[in-house]
């Protein structure tokens, strides 16, 4: 049951739409194994569970581009007309999923998408502080490049030749 669907192949159906990570229903079906429509009916039968923040419906428009960049979704293949539009699916929403669809491999694939989840969740995390550094560095290097300017230009000072002194003439002036 542990390899039933590998962690990188979730890991890649997880989306960024309207600022939140998604999964969408066609996909999140497949991994079940259960057709859209069932999904869609469990999820109907118990509304209540399925705030605005845990699912939502794509509109028409974040459909054809979802469809122009993921190109792996079933209805939505190149040349297929999108009949229904599909539903995205939040980390709680997928969490809340395994609520209402009881199957072991429903229970089963959950698991996986949850840990999908926290291990975006650390990449990210992880990311933030590495830019954090690097701004730090950057701050530090920008000090250090002031510095290393004066003292260039210090040593160009010390290496120009010195004025030429006025030169006297030679013999009796008046």
């Amino acid at each position: 049951m542990k390899d039933l669907v590998p962690q990188e192949v979730i890991e890649n159906k997880i989306y960024l739409i309207r600022g939140h990570k998604v999964m969408l229903s066609t996909q999140l079906a497949k991994l079940y194994g259960v057709k859209v429509k069932v999904l869609i009916q469990a999820v109907k039968r118990n509304i209540e569970r399925f705030p605005d923040d845990f699912m939502f419906q794509l509109t028409w428009e974040e459909a054809q581009f979802s469809r122009s960049q993921f190109v792996t979704l079933n209805n939505m293949e190149r040349g297929a007309n999108i009949k229904y539009l599909p539903y995205a699916f939040t980390e709680q929403g997928v969490a809340m999923l395994s609520s209402v669809l009881h199957s072991k491999r429903a229970i089963q694939v959950n698991i996986v998408i949850m840990r999908a989840f926290v291990k975006l969740r650390q990449i990210l995390s992880t990311h933030k502080e590495l830019v954090h550094k690097l701004n730090e560095l950057e701050r530090k290097f920008e000090k250090h490049d002031t510095e290393i300017q004066s003292i260039f230009e210090a040593i160009r000072q010390l290496m120009a030749p010195p004025p030429a002194l006025p030169k006297r003439r030679i013999g009796f002036h008046p």
